[in-house]
């Protein structure tokens, strides 16, 4: 999965980190960051798509499964992505970032790597 994450950083101009991780927080894989701060964004996502989940279920006709997540801040953007089961895609990237090609290329690596990234729903039967 790695060279899947470096295209994705190095056909778009401006992403600084791209991470997979599961839905409970944890790093899967990374490229462009160091370990502690990919581990730092990944339980930082883990809150921002159960609160997106959460807004979701507000809406009568909807699923109420979050899809993605946009955050714009001063110095930059952060996407989240559902990309599996239980699994996601989040990329940083600085201010001057195409926001529609960054949406794009998120889109086409979760269709070719999504079915690929399904986490299983950690249990007490998994505990050792």
């Amino acid at each position: 999965m790695d060279w899947m994450l470096k295209d994705l950083a190095e056909t778009v101009p401006c992403i600084r980190h791209v991470i997979v991780l599961s839905a409970d927080g944890l790093r899967l894989a990374q490229h462009g960051t160091d370990p502690d701060t990919a581990d730092r964004l990944a339980a930082a996502c883990a809150g921002l798509q159960s609160l997106a989940n959460a807004v979701g279920h507000e809406f009568p006709h909807g699923d109420g499964r979050m899809r993605l997540v946009v955050i714009e801040v001063g110095g930059g953007f952060f996407y989240l992505m559902a990309a599996g089961s239980r699994a996601y895609l989040a990329v940083l990237a600085d201010e001057g970032v195409d926001a529609g090609l960054v949406g794009q290329r998120m889109r086409d690596l979760v269709a070719r790597i999504g079915e690929h990234l399904t986490t299983p729903v950690r249990g007490s039967e998994q505990i050792a």
